[in-house]
């Protein structure tokens, strides 16, 4: 479906200015990062020479693409106050997980990619099947960054969609493929700070046009009822709610499934980490971003329910979708300059998301399926170049899956989707191997299978043919979260009660509670500060988070 013409945005030489010099920094950062890429490990992760304030900023970065900008102002118009549950019970918990509890042993084993974990785990059927699964969901996901990139192109300029998906998916593969992870990470570094002073002006201006944040709580609630209006309003078990979830699907399927198998397992994010100079720096880049990501919902929610009351047309039929909230407000409140600065924000926004998908696909790629399986032994050089051919059709083809994700009004709910399909099962088959030694080989390969498919025979037979009634696709997703969990548990459970396990010395350092020799890491110089002690930030991001609900709850 196509942006209404009503949607073009005022747009003039000063906007195009800034997005022209923008695009030039973005490309000069590439060019200048190239000459620190010498072998595949500066490609794929820079050489792990980062310091913890940039890759955590670029940990946030990477997620802010179209998942937050676009997804979670849709959900926001679409959902109500029930969005911000994605982030106070559906991110701070795992991000803190991460960084006290997994991070140790990704960095500590020196894989580098979350699937290579799975190798020294589980074993060569596991690790493929879980890169073939990962290398699928990051084309996917880069697709919904590419498509809402070229939404905000077509509103620009008023090409053709086809053409915004093409010329973005190329101007992003530019840069990647200069500067490897380095090019990308210090891009996002930037594009947050861009998007920031994008999305705050827009919030702000936003709010004082519906008459504050009282005013904007009235107007809701007399047009879709209080629940509309609170985080927790109508969740219980058997009540009737916009979202289709009750507190119970809510907390189990998003704030555990989907949330510890989304930061947690994908690559994407992970990846910034294992970029990271040392252990603590690492353990650390989860916690930092915890932070910010915490206030996040004040300017990529927010704005949803003010273009809710701005165009109660949103989401209707014959109206703008869902996903058009965020470019509806750049068109009604924003003067020229600033509307220059948001179209330039938004663009980061999405090639962050884009860039972080397509650098964590190229990595699984080359070194988790064609050096390991595909073409052994080779020189590195051989890889590095690999890596650039990976990451071009890794582009490719995510513009491919760009027109997937525009068959969605909320591509919200397309995301939670792939999550539930990919990465829930993912998280289950870790945290059982991470936590259990009797967990065996065989287990690791059934358990991820069966539950992939059984999320996936959830969603599109029980809920699409509908033999059971939910009733909404968020709340389809919880369940199906919830059902690949239980699946790809029990079986691995069964499994592993019928198959031998691995000898216990070949698990140090890959379950809890064992050491391999090369984990253990001096704490850096200065680690003694408050600031930079892992438990302590993790402890003060959660109690932050749960403070936030206050406001939403009463």
């Amino acid at each position: 479906m196509y942006l209404a013409e009503t949607l073009r945005l005022p747009t003039n030489a000063l906007d195009y200015t800034i997005l022209v010099l923008y695009f030039a920094v973005v490309l000069g950062v590439g060019f200048a990062a190239r000459r620190s890429v010498k072998t595949s490990l500066d490609f794929f992760l820079s050489g792990r020479s980062l310091p913890a304030w940039v890759t955590g900023l670029a940990f946030v970065a990477a997620n802010l693409g179209a998942l937050e900008i676009l997804g979670m102002a849709a959900n926001g118009a679409q959902y109500g106050a029930y969005t911000v549950h994605w982030y106070w019970v559906g991110a701070i918990p795992a991000m803190v997980f991460l960084g006290l509890v997994m991070m140790p042993f990704y960095y500590g084993s020196k894989v580098r990619s979350v699937p290579e974990f799975l190798l020294h785990r589980y074993g060569p059927p596991s690790h493929l099947l879980s890169s073939i699964i990962f290398s699928v969901a990051s084309v996917l996901i880069a697709g919904v960054n590419l498509y809402a990139m070229a939404i905000v192109i077509e509103a620009l300029l008023g090409w053709p969609q086809w053409v915004a998906v093409v010329v973005a998916g190329f101007f992003v593969l530019a840069y990647i493929t200069l500067g490897g992870l380095s090019s990308a990470i210090y891009n996002e570094v930037l594009q947050f700070f861009v998007i920031l002073a994008a999305l705050i002006p827009l919030t702000i201006v936003g709010l004082k046009h519906v008459g504050g944040w009282g005013g904007l709580m009235d107007k809701l609630n007399a047009s879709h009822g209080e629940n509309f209006t609170s985080a927790w309003g109508g969740t219980g078990i058997g009540s009737d709610n916009p979202l289709g979830a009750n507190w119970l699907t809510i907390v189990l399927g998003l704030g555990f499934c989907l949330s510890f198998g989304y930061w947690t397992t994908n690559f994407a994010e992970v990846q910034r980490a294992l970029s990271a100079r040392n252990l603590s720096a690492a353990q650390r880049t989860p916690l930092i971003a915890a932070f910010p990501k915490i206030f996040i919902p004040l300017i990529v929610v927010v704005p949803g329910l003010i273009a809710l009351v701005m165009e109660p047309d949103l989401g209707r039929p014959g109206g703008l979708e869902y996903n058009d909230a965020v470019p509806v407000l750049m068109r009604d409140l924003l003067p020229n300059g600033v509307l220059g600065v948001a179209i330039t924000g938004l663009l980061a926004a999405f090639m962050a998301g884009m860039a972080a998908n397509v650098s964590a696909f190229n990595t699984v790629f080359t070194n988790d399926i064609w050096a390991a399986y595909l073409v052994k032994n080779r020189p590195d050089s051989y890889y590095l170049r690999t890596g650039r051919v990976v990451t071009a059709i890794g582009v490719l083809c995510g513009m491919g899956t760009a027109f997937i994700a525009s068959t969605f009004s909320n591509i919200m709910n397309y995301l939670q989707t792939l999550f539930s399909f990919f990465n829930v099962p993912l998280f289950c088959v870790f945290i059982i191997g991470m936590f259990w030694k009797r967990a065996t080989s065989a287990a690791g390969f059934w358990g991820l299978l069966s539950g992939t498919v059984a999320a996936m025979i959830n969603y599109f037979w029980l809920y699409k043919e509908k033999v059971i009634g939910i009733p909404s696709d968020q709340g389809a997703n919880f369940v199906s979260a919830i059902v690949a969990f239980v699946v790809g548990g029990v079986v691995m459970v069964a499994v592993s009660l019928f198959t031998k396990p691995k000898p216990i010395e070949s698990l140090a350092g890959l379950v809890y509670g064992t050491v391999s020799p090369g984990m253990a890491e001096p704490p850096a110089v200065g680690d003694e500060a408050w600031y930079r002690k892992p438990a302590l930030l993790g402890w003060a991001a959660i109690i932050l988070a749960a403070l936030c609900y206050i406001p939403f709850s009463i």
